[in-house]
């Protein structure tokens, strides 16, 4: 099975980590959204989307990526971490518009610094990463 996953992690790396331990287990590839090629999304068997939520919803060129790809019958996840909580909302039904079925999604905490606090210290932690890890075996046993 030929698997993707396309992240979008900034300011402190939280999606892409866990990104990278999801890639680990199922041998997928990993790419930043930035070095996306839309025509080859159609040669993955799975596709996993993901990135920090910001003001409630998954990055902006995450978005924009998706709403730009070709329809594509393809069976997808979605991830992401957070700060104030997951919201998948948006994401799903842009997926779900390019013909995409959403067999899954994962979300965690990540760290978050605003005004000098620091939420969520520590996370992704590596009970989150093991968590991601179980989460995308499970992918790929369905």
């Amino acid at each position: 099975m030929e698997i993707l996953i396309i992240n979008k992690s900034r300011h402190r790396g939280n999606t892409e980590k866990v990104a990278k331990a999801m890639a680990e287990v199922m041998s997928a590839k990993l790419l930043k959204v930035e070095d996306v090629h839309l025509q080859e999304l159609p040669t993955y068997d799975l596709i996993g989307f993901g990135s920090g939520i910001y003001g409630g919803k998954h990055d902006k060129r995450l978005i924009k990526l998706i709403e730009n790809m070709p329809p594509v019958d393809k069976n997808v996840f979605i991830f992401s971490t957070y700060a104030g909580g997951e919201n998948h909302t948006l994401i799903k039904e842009k997926l779900s518009e390019k013909g995409c079925k959403v067999v899954g999604e994962f979300s965690c905490l990540g760290v978050f610094g605003i005004l000098g606090l620091n939420m969520n210290k520590g996370h992704p932690d590596e009970r989150d990463l093991e968590n991601a890890r179980t989460f995308a075996k499970g992918l790929l046993n369905s």
